[in-house]
């Protein structure tokens, strides 16, 4: 774990261009996507400082960035790469088995294939299941998890996987059914309750969701290469509606969104879960997972699971 000082963080910097440990550039010439220089308007230093409030953030997380820095509205203009603690240099044998495939399908399988066999996901034996076990630890891996999510991101599985962003980047979950708000709340210790059910006796799903995001990362690359930002879109309505931060001209605000949300490539599709639809410019190192990345194991149209933090969005209806 990684403990960081809030006033290492420089918004400027992170906003003019500063390479990611990879290489890659903050933004891209894709005209189908969204680059930071396209965001169209001129933030202020105190804009860019915005992040999600102290008391929806940890001083401690999981990952090479603070929790205010990867939360602010400067992450958003300028990304940079996210990286789990010890996450790649474990499985580099996985990744260094995925350079020389270049069918998107192929790596998917060679994925899966290396998932089952790490984590003993085909064996429930080896994962402690006998006759007098008291649970099945196969019961719940990634794939039921994203399953989960995709039926209904308020349920069990929801609230795993945002306990999950919770320990890893610090963001807490500010929503879950109701509204999260403090530590000694009721909503607060169900939620908290919820996740910690879903995780007991399960065969280290924190762990796999860590390589699944890390491989996430790794196909955005070679999909997109060079690319920084997806536009992808979000309905909403009633209490999951989301309150400005500050207003800006033409329908844009800046927002806090929830530490994990849904958002899908489609304006259509996000049209079907509320009456009101955002836009937003979405960093890649921001998705978590998407329904393409495991080609015929997942249902969904075009859903992306989206790290929170705050972000400008544009309000199209």
């Amino acid at each position: 774990m990684t403990v960081f000082k809030e006033e290492k963080f420089h918004p400027i910097k992170a906003l003019v261009g500063i390479s990611s440990s990879k290489g890659r550039r903050c933004s891209d010439n894709a005209p189908t996507l969204c680059k930071a220089n396209n965001i169209p308007f001129e933030p202020s230093a105190e804009q860019l400082r915005l992040s999600v409030p102290a008391a929806c953030r940890r001083l401690v997380n999981r990952c090479n960035l603070p929790a205010e820095a990867l939360a602010s509205l400067a992450f958003q203009l300028g990304p940079q790469a996210l990286e789990l603690d010890g996450v790649l240099p474990l499985h580099q044998p996985l990744f260094r088995h995925l350079d020389d495939c270049a069918d998107t399908e192929e790596r998917a399988q060679r994925f899966q294939s290396y998932m089952n066999a790490h984590f003993l996901l085909d064996d429930a034996p080896a994962q402690g299941l006998s006759d007098s076990a008291r649970v099945d630890r196969s019961r719940l891996d990634y794939l039921r998890l994203l399953r989960g999510w995709l039926f209904d991101s308020e349920g069990r599985e929801g609230a795993v996987l945002k306990a999950w962003v919770e320990s890893r980047f610090g963001l807490l979950a500010t929503f879950h059914r109701r509204r999260l708000e403090g530590d000694d709340t009721p909503a607060r210790a169900a939620f908290d309750r919820e996740a910690a059910g879903g995780l007991y006796g399960t065969g280290a799903l924190e762990a796999q969701v860590d390589l699944l995001y890390a491989w996430a990362q790794y196909e955005l690359r070679r999909r997109l290469p060079g690319r920084s930002h997806l536009t992808l879109y979000r309905g909403f309505s009633g209490q999951q509606a989301m309150e400005p931060l500050a207003r800006l001209e033409h329908g844009r605000s800046l927002v806090a969104l929830n530490n994990l949300s849904s958002f899908s490539s489609s304006r259509e599709r996000a049209d079907e879960f509320g009456d009101r639809i955002v836009a937003c410019a979405i960093p890649l190192e921001k998705v978590l997972a998407f329904t393409r990345l495991l080609p015929g194991r997942l249902q969904g149209e075009d859903e992306y699971l989206v790290i929170g933090g705050v972000v400008m969005v544009e309000q199209l209806a």
